[in-house]
């Protein structure tokens, strides 16, 4: 795979299947926090507000989301039914993506670094 300079070079990189989903997701994040910049960083899809917010990526079994830790050990809770780590969560493809629970991660994330900024 090729370095991508934006994201939609990196979408473009992938089957029509999986590029329906990374134009899903990149849409919920956009949607719940649009005063946010696009961005690659560590070679995947990010968002931006002072700091990047939100990351995902395609892999091979799933969709990577990757609210960073704060963004996981808050939503915990409802994120039971995925499989998760310290910092990401896989949505796998051939299930819909879950999208008021993103959409109320990236908006706890966009609150979050406001706050950070602020200090």
């Amino acid at each position: 795979m090729k370095k991508a300079n934006n994201i939609d070079e990196y979408i473009a990189d992938y089957p029509a299947e999986i590029q329906q989903k990374l134009e899903e997701i990149r849409a919920i994040i956009r949607k719940a926090a649009p005063k946010t910049t696009e961005t690659i960083s560590y070679g995947m899809p990010a968002f931006k507000q002072n700091k990047v917010l939100i990351y995902f990526a395609a892999c091979k079994n799933h969709l990577g989301f990757y609210p960073t830790s704060s963004g996981i050990a808050y939503f915990s809770a409802e994120l039971k039914a995925y499989s998760t780590s310290k910092g990401a969560v896989q949505f796998l493809y051939d299930k819909p993506l879950p999208v008021k629970l993103i959409t109320q991660i990236v908006k706890y994330r966009a609150a979050e670094d406001a706050v950070a900024a602020k200090k």
